[in-house]
């Protein structure tokens, strides 16, 4: 704790961010004096800790972390399509590249292509994540190994899925088309077969176009759930999902002075006869038994067993020379199988002892994993590697090469390598959740992991293991000087086994190395303005710890690899009865190992989405996003995306109780951007104005 207010007496704009913290929460606490009867409210709960059972359903007021929360409801009226369109509104993270084919999210400057959960279950597959079976979505900030596990170094993104719901019929169909041509379908039925039985089916399918050449694509998703009341007091959910999804790659375009190259925005840097593709096939099956005990006592288990079949190949630019009319391109092929069965149980009893009450959570969680992975380079007939250089043309010529030679690309003539690992992780974890009086919690636990691979290189006929035992300790304290403010300070750990959050390898150098370890501690206010609008401000310090080997002595130390430093302002809800916004800021600095400015990190972001209603039937939204500028590498302050500012404009009109019509329109002024970066020579390039119309059918 004595660091982070050192860091914070460092930091001028640190002080007056907490002077406002204070004022704000006591000027909001005078206008609420009376007693503020607590009311449960969706977008004000954390769902996943009601799905998991957990605890009961949590208030974010009485969270010790900053969470953002998205409902389903949030998804259509803003017109999010995917995960990466609702971090654009929150504050805190950002989006990066993915390579073009997964969602990859950086969490306060920690870049993860991993932290993703559905129900509290991980999901660490490397896909772009559907949306239409999701009730609502959760982003929590900071390291979140205690209730997740590995990973969740710099936050966790988890999905809640819809589920059958007992005692009702009910259905709806969605439809959308935009001015690139792309189109959407989305249905979703739930039908009561019994008092104790209910069966939903969700369907949706997406043709895939945007303003790039040669993109299109499209994703199938088909998940059927069944809720059965075994009894009063026990509740089974049985789903499976099945995904079908392809979609072309691109890797976006070359920088020269340190920034995207703008006469290129046309230009897609990849091949349109079937050479940037990714393809994913996927089943998964999911069971939750849930049970209640007693008043007091409850328990939950939770069985995952999925199937994913990956394929990404793509051409991209590995460098460029400024001002030149010639460009060096890679690629490669990457294919990978992985089986997962997940097995996660909890049991969460409330005591009281002395005049403190007492939620103790106690539970465990068994993973099995195998990963099959190749990786071909592209492998060039005239160079015999996998580099080639190629005249900029729109659109490339991947036939000639810039010296008028006839080449060509064997995606199979140059295995780079081939892998299986096999992933055996126990854990067990507590937490005590103690509520010292009315106006005090204190929340203290931690998390002991086992996590055991072994890494078989499968081409040279070798094989790498490794078992780390991890404990990531988590404590809070919430002082609550009213019902509706809390004051809370909290720390916590995670930590990043050397095999990276993919498995793919396991070096000798690697194998004897300490995982990464993530600390984290937050100090924020949260404050329920009434019961449809709240506030949140945090100020947090976070640091990674890794293991390195000197090259002289060979011993192993220990270095500050990465330090991220800033705050994060939230207000959410209804502002009037006409008026609704979601409102964020974020500032954060950070410094690698060697004392350079991280990639990734936006030195500030901004958004808000604002709705009014101007009749009964009809509501019109401003939303705007920027996003400051920011490295494109670790340590090159010389290389950026530059900073931008993006104005998006929705309409909403009830045709009638069961029809609905919406139009968003994106990037009104038509604003030339490039939101992420995979590195030096990969720069996105923005969407620009562009019209998405929809319609939902409810019955």
């Amino acid at each position: 704790m004595n660091k982070i207010f050192k860091r914070i007496s460092d930091d001028i704009s640190a002080i007056l961010f907490i002077c406002f913290l204070l004022i704000t929460s006591f000027v909001v606490a005078q206008d609420n004096d009376e007693d503020v009867e607590e009311v449960i409210v969706k977008g004000n709960v954390l769902y996943s800790d009601q799905v998991t059972a957990l605890k009961t359903p949590v208030p974010v007021l009485n969270v010790p972390q900053t969470v953002s929360i998205v409902t389903d409801e949030d998804i259509r009226k803003q017109g999010f399509r995917q995960i990466g369109d609702i971090v654009r509104y929150t504050p805190g993270v950002n989006t990066s590249q993915g390579e073009g084919h997964r969602d990859a999210v950086v969490f306060r400057g920690v870049r993860s292509t991993a932290d993703f959960f559905q129900d509290g279950v991980r999901d660490d597959v490397q896909y772009y994540r559907s949306l239409y079976n999701v009730e609502q979505v959760e982003i929590l900030r900071g390291p979140n190994a205690l209730l997740f596990g590995r990973g969740g170094t710099g936050g966790v993104i988890n999905r809640v899925s819809k589920k059958a719901v007992l005692g009702e019929t009910f259905g709806a169909i969605d439809f959308g088309v935009d001015d690139f041509g792309a189109s959407d379908i989305a249905v979703d039925y739930n039908s009561t077969n019994s008092d104790s039985s209910a069966f939903r089916v969700m369907i949706h399918s997406d043709a895939l176009e945007n303003h790039r050449d040669f993109y299109d694509g499209d994703r199938l998703g088909i998940n059927p759930t069944v809720k059965i009341k075994m009894s009063d007091k026990t509740t089974l959910d049985l789903s499976y999902e099945y995904a079908d999804h392809e979609r072309f790659i691109d890797r976006g375009i070359p920088t020269e002075n340190g920034k995207p190259v703008k006469r290129f925005k046309n230009i897609t840097f990849g091949d349109s006869k079937g050479d940037n593709l990714q393809t994913l096939k996927a089943d998964i099956f999911r069971a939750t038994l849930s049970t209640d005990f007693s008043d007091t006592s409850k328990g939950n288990l939770n069985v995952v067993s999925s199937e994913f079949e990956k394929m990404y190949k793509n051409y991209y630019a590995s460098s460029y020379t400024a001002g030149a009319s010639v460009v060096t391109m890679d690629g490669y092929l990457d294919p990978t199988e992985r089986e997962n069965t997940i097995v996660t149980g909890n049991i969460v009893n409330e005591m009281q002892i002395g005049s403190a009450t007492h939620t103790i959570l106690f539970g465990g969680e068994l993973i099995d994993t195998t990963n099959k992975n190749k990786r071909y380079d592209t492998y060039w007939s005239t160079t015999a590697d996998d580099n080639e250089v190629f005249n900029i043309t729109r659109p490339m010529d991947f036939t000639v090469n810039s010296a008028g030679v006839a080449t060509n690309n064997d995606f199979t003539a140059d295995l780079n390598r081939q892998t299986q690992s096999d992933i055996e992780v126990t854990s067990i974890y507590i937490q005590d959740q103690i509520d010292v009086s009315e106006n005090l919690k204190v929340m203290i636990g931690g998390r002991h992991d086992t996590f055991d691979i072994t890494v078989k290189d499968v081409k040279n006929g070798t094989a790498q293991s490794r078992e780390d035992k991890e404990f990531s300790p988590r404590a809070g304290i919430i002082y609550k000087p009213k019902e509706n403010v809390s004051y809370y300070y909290s720390y916590s750990e995670s930590f990043l086994p050397r095999s990276g959050e993919q498995f793919k390898a396991l070096s000798a150098s690697s194998a004897a190395l300490d995982p990464d370890v993530y600390e984290s501690s937050e100090i924020g206010v949260k404050v329920a303005i009434n019961d449809d609008l709240s506030f949140v401000a945090a100020y947090f310090d976070s640091e990674q710890t890794r293991a390195v080997r000197d090259s002289v002595t060979g011993e192993t130390n220990e270095i500050v690899g990465l330090v991220v430093d800033g705050f994060e302002l939230e207000l959410k809800g209804k502002v009037s009865d006409k008026m609704s916004l979601v409102a964020g800021i974020s500032k954060m600095d950070g410094q690698t190992s060697s004392g350079g400015e991280p990639r990734e990190i936006p030195d500030h972001t901004l958004s808000f989405f604002a709705t009014y209603d101007l009749t009964d039937k009809f509501a019109w939204s401003l939303g705007m996003t920027r996003q400051g500028e920011s490295n494109i590498g670790n340590n090159n302050p010389d290389r950026v995306l530059p900073s931008y500012t993006k104005i998006d404009f929705a309409a909403n009109y009830q045709i009638a109780d069961d029809l609905s019509f919406t139009m968003n329109i994106e990037n009104l002024t038509d604003t030339l951007y490039f939101p992420h970066s995979h590195s030096s020579h990969q720069a996105s390039v923005g969407e620009p104005f562009n019209i998405r119309i929809s319609l939902r059918k409810t019955f």
